[in-house]
């Protein structure tokens, strides 16, 4: 588990911690080769998280083979969307690359103040 600190929650610099923490963690669990695109996967909704969740709370890494799932917390109920976007568009493509790389993904919010997007590849 990643808990990200509150002050640097929303900041671009939690996004490149995160990926380091994903290197980190599937390396010791031996499935580095998956590595890469939980990297993106996880950019990708920590990004979501800080702009359109109020800032990213925590990053979770869960492994039972042949699957990989990360869950990141933040701080908003809005529902995410993978928004159909303009080829030219500079933003919008993230939940779509998600999408093209998981097996699954969705998000759930257990209540009170927080949502839960979880995505999952396959190893």
């Amino acid at each position: 588990m990643f808990p990200f600190h509150e002050s640097t929650a929303s900041e671009p610099g939690c996004v490149a911690m995160a990926r380091r923490f994903v290197d980190q963690t599937l390396t010791s669990w031996a499935v580095a080769d998956v590595a890469f695109d939980m990297q993106l996967v996880v950019s990708e909704l920590v990004t979501n998280a800080m702009r359109h969740g109020g800032g990213a709370v925590q990053l979770r890494l869960l492994f039972r083979r042949p699957e990989l799932a990360c869950v990141v917390t933040d701080h908003s109920q809005t529902v995410p969307v993978a928004a159909q976007t303009d080829v030219f568009a500079e933003f919008g493509r993230g939940l779509r690359l998600v999408d093209a790389l998981c097996s699954a993904w969705g998000w759930f919010a257990p209540g009170g103040s927080r949502k839960l997007v979880w995505a999952v590849l396959s190893t």
